[in-house]
């Protein structure tokens, strides 16, 4: 600090001497930094020039690999429906109130219902409310249609005993008594079914002896067959939507702007509790929905979070025990991790799946998982709500953190605008690598004259898996790739996949809502070869559902897991497809078994359908 008194102590006229004083020796060093200033540039204008010698110093550039830009192989679709002998339609019941059933189903199954190795199929069918049977038109039933082997379908509903009128909404296929015959549950509003295989080509009703009805007021939605316990038996999951009624729907008084009454939005309805079955062997099932650690409460309210579409059941770490992934429309999502005791821990928050990347809950319906890269990443892909990405979440089984790259790996952007329902993984061009479809529909008729964007009726997405030459990026299929049947528009729902035909190619079946199907043929002619795997156990469920297949093609691993349950309320054939590419070797291949067990596989015949019994 100064020693000096402060300036405002000073007389007044002192205080202007100094200030003056101070002001002079201010402007004197001002006008010597000037002058020094202008020496300065003068100088610099003046200066002998240098010729200094010329120093390059050079640049390396990064070396870059030699890769060709990957381009998507030419695989055409043709629309068969009616050319193979399939002539169901769905209806919805639909009469003008909007009630939301009506725009939410419905579900298809490949399934070889009568063991003759052909993939026959069956629809889920909803009705007419009561009251509100057009004239002259009888109550809509499921349907069945066997397959002759060559792609060519005959309906045996009424033969098979499955002319049943529900208001049908998914399916699941599995041997729940392990006696070699495929059984059906449908999921329903308001009354499930379980039909029985008779091994006769007919099916009986066992859903009351089997405890499998459900509650009478709920809307129960997807399901799937999968040995929770790995005792041998197949169990059950049943996801629910939300608590509905029409009453409940009236109340809630949707409305399109301009337009009147609308489908209302889930986020204005309860949630329900799933159900988890537990299979006793002897015909008949135990509800452990409640001490199993599946029915997720509100921490406020308690009340049911979930509004479950879709789950996917897949050994997500690896260590033998099936883990369940559930899509929930606007709420998280979960993921159920098997504790290896008959009951689940909820890890969705944990394991980054239960939100967007932002934190937010997105509308999904289809789920489906694969793991589509070489390394030992596994990927989920859920179908999610209009001007809502489709996600991509990778993560590893050491540590169970997903994170949702849809955007990197190519589907983000292009999937946005859609509405999606279906998605299932599958090996379309038989390369070896599974790429990724989606069935799209909008639920409202009249939405483009509100929404210029969107179309009831929507094309449905492709997307081709380019390899690990080119990071197993997905590139959008386009009509002249696929051919245009592929994407004519549909009001989307449910989808699958199996060879329908016996030449080892993938066909298609996507579901529409109140209107006949799309049955398209994979017109393969790449001269890509393959194997495919029937798998049966012994020890374990008769299906093999849950076992993974690990095959080593040219130096690359190829993994495929035995899951019939994929996509929106529908299951696809559960033969394993291995695509091997033009000259693809097949190195070594083994059967990983539920429970952990594996089970090495000679080498097989390319091109042909092998079956392969579990070892005991």
């Amino acid at each position: 600090m100064s020693s000096q008194p402060p300036q405002n102590d000073l007389p007044p006229e002192v205080q202007d001497d100094a200030i003056i004083g101070k002001a002079f020796k201010g402007s004197a060093f001002v006008l010597a930094g000037i002058i020094v200033i202008a020496l300065g540039i003068y100088a610099w204008k003046n200066r002998t020039p240098e010729n200094p010698e010329e120093k390059v110093t050079e640049i390396s550039v990064p070396e870059v690999q030699d890769r060709q830009p990957a381009s998507v192989p030419m695989v055409s679709f043709s629309n068969i429906t009616e050319e193979a002998g399939i002539g169901f339609r769905h209806i919805n019941g639909a009469y003008g109130d909007k009630l939301l059933p009506e725009t939410m189903g419905g579900g298809v199954a490949f399934l070889d219902y009568n063991q003759d190795g052909a993939q026959d199929l069956f629809f889920v069918n909803s009705r007419y409310w009561e009251g509100h049977v057009p004239e002259g038109q009888s109550q809509p039933t499921h349907a069945l249609y066997e397959n002759d082997g060559t792609g060519h379908f005959k309906n045996v509903t009424e033969a098979a005993g499955l002319n049943i009128v529900d208001y049908g909404m998914g399916v699941a296929v599995g041997d729940f008594d392990n006696d070699g015959w495929p059984d059906l549950f449908i999921s329903t509003v308001f009354h499930n079914r379980l039909l029985r295989n008779k091994g006769d080509g007919t099916f009986e009703d066992v859903t009351q002896k089997a405890g499998l009805q459900g509650d009478e007021t709920t809307w129960s939605t997807c399901a799937a067959w999968f040995d929770l316990d790995n005792d041998g038996d197949l169990d059950l999951y049943v996801g629910n939507y939300v608590k509905w009624s029409p009453e409940i729907d009236f109340e809630q008084g949707a409305t399109l702007t301009g337009l009147g009454r609308a489908y209302g939005q889930p986020m204005n309805f309860q949630g329900a509790f799933p159900y988890l079955y537990r299979n006793e062997g002897n015909g008949t099932f135990t509800d452990i929905s409640e001490t199993a650690g599946v029915q997720i409460k509100n921490t406020a309210t308690q009340v049911a979070v979930a509004k479950s579409l879709g789950v996917a059941p897949v050994d997500l770490d690896f260590d033998g025990w099936i883990d369940l992934v559930v899509a929930n429309d606007t709420v998280q999502n979960f993921v159920f991790q098997n504790q290896k005791d008959g009951t689940f821990k909820e890890i969705g928050s944990m394991s980054g799946i239960a939100f967007d990347s932002y934190g937010k809950a997105r509308g999904a319906m289809g789920i489906d998982t694969a793991r589509f890269r070489e390394d030992d990443a596994m990927g989920i892909g859920i179908a999610n709500f209009a001007n809502e990405m489709t996600a991509l979440y990778v993560g590893k089984a050491d540590n169970l953190i997903f994170t949702d790259e849809a955007v990197p790996a190519g589907i983000g952007p292009a999937s946005r605008l859609a509405l999606k329902f279906g998605l299932f993984f599958f090996d379309y061009d038989l390369d070896g690598w599974q790429d990724m479809l989606t069935a799209n529909g909008h639920l409202e008729e009249d939405i483009q004259q509100i929404q210029e964007s969107q179309h009831y009726e929507q094309a449905a997405h492709l997307f081709w898996n380019a390899g690990p030459e080119h990071g197993c990026r997905f590139l959008e299929v386009s009509k002249a790739k696929a051919g245009s049947d592929f994407f004519s528009p549909i009001v989307g729902r449910g989808s699958a996949f199996a060879d329908i035909d016996g030449d080892g190619d993938l066909d298609v079946l996507m579901a529409q809502v109140n209107a006949p199907p799309k049955l398209l043929r994979n017109d393969h002619q790449l001269g890509h070869r393959w194997i495919r795997l029937n798998l049966v156990g012994k020890k374990n469920n008769r299906d093999a559902i849950g076992a993974w297949v690990h095959g080593r093609v040219s130096g690359h691993d190829l993994w495929r897991q035995v899951m019939p349950t994929r996509s929106y309320l529908s299951q696809s054939e559960k033969t394993i497809t291995l695509g091997l590419g033009t000259n693809g070797e097949l190195e070594s291949l083994e059967v990983i078994w539920p429970g952990g067990v594996h089970q090495k596989i000679g080498s097989l015949e390319v091109n042909k359908l092998h079956v392969i019994e579990e070892k005991l």
